[in-house]
């Protein structure tokens, strides 16, 4: 058993590397663990390009929208405890989500039309993207209302990014936005800290994630990949200033973290072993079990198209195969191209992040690098290599 995984592990070597030296992708991380250790972890490439330092195992990135399941967790953790009750209306919790209106769309002076929702936002929709809420990137609706309205982008953490109009009445379907951000601002209304502290506290300490903050410390700054930005002939350019603000107004619970993939794995293991990591019990086992499935019924995740071509490419996990939404992962109704089986967990991070939860094998990765658009044609099928490493 030890020399079929040590093949795998050098052909996964080769692979990553090989990539790196092609230029596909600046630099990557990736690991893999079962339910015990750590099974598989390399680095290769640049953390900069045109700079010396090389990407480690330690390095540090922008994990984006891997930042929602922890979010998710820390919501869960508060259901848990009565704090927070997952169909109950939102707005009881956080009265700004009373305020949200459905978007019908614009007038003759580009001035957006809007109507009362037929009913109101809870904490599932929140979780599962059933909501209503869209962003920008996916949605020109969104883009105009932004443009008309004068609202930011949610990328600037101002209170504003988060007035967006629902794109349909909460329940009806699934799409991708904003929910989870929301979802962070209960956990801060029911808990009575700022979402960074609450996960400091009660996440990232229990697992021992060190190197994950939204504010990036002088030590993790020291250890910083950039984002780069495929341009023409698919040449790979740093984006130097691109950061997120590092005083927001809000702490983004739908993408706002920087970490390790070493430390984002303790969070996949703790996943793994139903909610159990280092002697603690993080998330009661049924919790993990009702995170782990379908939370949101007949709705489906579709392919996302992009409306912003710089930052996103059309996004969809394996086209064709049936996806649903649990709290707060995507699962996979049938067996993935990869070959992770039906009810593996996973999702992904504007800058090429990725990760997958596979409890029936017990086995899950985390694959960081930092390229933009998301969804990219060399970082994404490395990704998929990567994955499908462990099922060959």
């Amino acid at each position: 058993m030890a020399s079929t995984a040590t093949a795998r592990n050098a052909k996964i070597d080769a692979t990553m590397k090989a990539a790196a030296d092609a230029g596909d992708v600046p630099g990557v991380v990736a690991m893999a663990t079962d339910r015990t250790s750590t099974i598989y972890e390399g680095a290769f490439g640049k953390r900069v390009l045109g700079e010396p330092a090389a990407m480690t195992l330690d390095t540090v990135g922008w994990i984006a929208s891997m930042t929602k399941a922890l979010t998710g967790a820390a919501a869960m953790q508060l259901v848990e405890q009565g704090k927070l009750d997952l169909d109950a209306p939102a707005a009881k919790v956080v009265p700004d989500l009373g305020k949200a209106q459905v978007l019908e769309g614009f007038d003759a002076a580009g001035q957006p039309r809007t109507r009362a929702p037929k009913r109101a936002i809870t904490l599932r929709h929140l979780l599962t993207h059933t909501a209503g809420f869209g962003y920008e990137i996916w949605s020109e609706d969104i883009a105009k209302y932004q443009t008309a309205k004068n609202i930011p982008g949610i990328i600037t953490c101002q209170h504003a990014a988060l007035t967006t109009p629902l794109l349909f009445d909460p329940g009806e379907r699934w799409f991708y936005g904003i929910g989870i951000d929301w979802a962070g601002k209960m956990v801060e209304a029911a808990s009575g800290k700022r979402l960074g502290q609450y996960l400091a506290q009660n996440l990232f300490a229990p697992l021992g994630m060190t190197s994950i903050a939204y504010k990036i410390t002088p030590d993790m700054r020291g250890r910083l990949a950039k984002i780069h930005q495929r341009e023409e002939g698919d040449k790979l350019v740093p984006q130097m200033e691109l950061e997120i603000p590092q005083e927001p107004e809000f702490d983004m619970g739908g993408g706002g973290l920087y970490g390790t993939a070493g430390d984002y794995l303790k969070f996949v293991r703790m996943m793994l072993n139903r909610g159990r990591a280092n002697g603690i019990q993080v998330l009661k086992s049924e919790t993990i079990d009702l995170m782990s499935k379908n939370a949101m019924g007949d709705a489906r995740v579709c392919l996302l198209k992009t409306a912003a071509p710089p930052l996103s490419n059309d996004a969809e996990f394996f086209p064709g195969v049936e996806k649903t939404w649990g709290l707060t992962f995507q699962i996979n109704a049938a067996k993935a191209p990869t070959g992770r089986p039906a009810g593996g967990l996973m999702w992904a991070g504007l800058a090429n992040t990725y990760f997958w939860i596979d409890q029936s094998t017990g086995i899950g990765g985390v694959y960081i690098t930092q390229v933009l658009p998301f969804a990219d044609k060399k970082s994404l099928p490395l990704y998929y290599a990567f994955e499908s490493a462990f099922y060959a």
